[in-house]
């Protein structure tokens, strides 16, 4: 079992070698889901996540003999690039394992911190049996991401730097992958205050904690946005420390995620990748549950594709109707498309796209069909665009990102 001794102690050799990060309030998260939330900024260390510290601690640890055999590790990117970055400022080799899948940001940091990269499998687990094929051929130790003492104690840090900077917390809502980071931290806050309630949260492509703990076998798999924490195979040491000292774990959807990071963006200005992000996509998820509570979230890594990042901006635009589209069908003839573009600067909607179709059978052969997208303020003025278009005769059909465009 690990011990709150084990991650103070990891917490002296973590003194100086990695960030303290700031834990902040966060008054604008605090309006948006009616909690006191106070947000712990693990996206600023180096590598921009919580990994180093289980990673430090593990690798600080080892004898001149484990040194010299260099080390092995698989992960998603997180682990990968904490294990390549310290092992290079310890003059340790190191190999690292990474699913195909990994986003290219986080691939190429890797490589960039020194450390062997192999890709290999679309899964954790798949990278993780590679791994320990390569480790029984070339002798490499290897380093677990979550399964091993030395990486849950460093991981618990982050619990005594947060219940340092405020005892009073209500709540501690955690991330879940393999379950590391909850497992040191709800030992770290349990010990210092028993009271204090810790909750996970995994993304519900991939609910394996949950069903370990609900003794259920809803499926695993599939396209998150929390590649982080999409892990099959929960860990041995870590289930029974969540067992005892998590209260629940909770399972969010991939638009709850994207709502999250594009909070912490647009509301925090701040970078949080899915699984970085999955706290708040809990408290966006059940409100009520954390309402008037004072909440820590560890925003605990902050690695994010580009283009997936201004995917998601786009798609909260969307849904929040600040882009919309719809679709016209006009008299086909000279002048109706300027009386539609007067008409929407009129209206004070900027025109992002057009797309004009004469050939469809839907449509009267002296008629062509018009699909217009637009930038409105808010849910208020995308009504009165499509209801002046409706009163000029153009019966607009509002067309949604499910929709398949003929």
């Amino acid at each position: 079992m690990i011990r709150l001794s084990d991650i103070e102690d990891a917490q002296t050799i973590l003194e100086g070698r990695i960030l303290r990060t700031p834990m902040l309030p966060a008054p604008k998260l605090s309006a948006l889901t009616g909690a006191e939330v106070f947000v712990k900024y693990e996206n600023l260390q180096v590598t921009n996540s919580f990994k180093e510290r289980g990673a430090l601690n593990k690798l600080a640890s080892l004898d001149a003999a484990d040194r010299a055999r260099g080390v092995i590790a698989m992960s998603a990117g997180n682990h990968a690039q904490a294990v390549a970055y310290h092992a290079s400022r310890l003059g340790i080799a190191a190999t690292i394992v990474m699913p195909v899948t990994t986003p290219a940001v986080k691939v190429a940091s890797t490589r960039a911190y020194g450390a062997t990269v192999v890709l290999h499998g679309e899964t954790i687990s798949e990278a993780q049996a590679r791994a320990e094929e390569l480790q029984a051929q070339q002798g490499l130790l290897f380093i677990h991401p979550y399964d091993d003492p030395r990486i849950i104690a460093g991981q618990g840090t982050i619990a005594i730097e947060m219940l340092d900077d405020r005892p009073d917390l209500d709540s501690l809502i955690v991330p879940i992958g393999g379950g590391g980071l909850i497992s040191g931290n709800a030992v770290a806050a349990k010990a210092i205050n028993p009271q204090i309630e810790v909750i996970g949260v995994e993304a519900e492509l991939y609910p394996s904690m949950w069903n370990a703990l609900h003794g259920k076998d809803q499926p695993c798999g599939g396209a998150t946005l929390a590649e982080g924490i999409a892990v099959k195979n929960v860990g041995k040491l870590t289930l029974p420390i969540i067992r005892e000292l998590v209260s629940d774990v909770m399972l969010v959807s991939e638009t709850q995620l994207e709502r999250a990071v594009n909070a912490y963006l647009t509301l925090q200005k701040t970078m949080a990748e899915g699984a970085g992000a999955a706290g708040l996509a809990a408290m966006l998820k059940e409100p009520q549950r954390f309402k008037g509570k004072r909440v820590g979230l560890i925003l605990c890594g902050g690695n994010i594709d580009p283009r997936i990042l201004a995917s998601i901006m786009v798609r909260e635009l969307e849904r929040d109707e600040q882009i919309i589209s719809f679709r016209l069908t006009i008299p086909d003839r000279p002048g109706v498309l300027g009386h539609i573009a007067s008409r929407l600067g009129e209206l004070g909607a900027n025109i992002l796209e057009v797309d004009h179709k004469r050939l469809f059978l839907d449509v009267p052969a002296k008629g062509a069909r018009l699909d217009v997208t637009v930038e409105a303020r808010d849910h208020a003025h995308a009504e009165e665009i499509l209801s002046a278009f409706a009163a000029d005769g153009y019966n607009p059909a509002r067309i949604y990102a499910s929709d398949v465009r003929g």
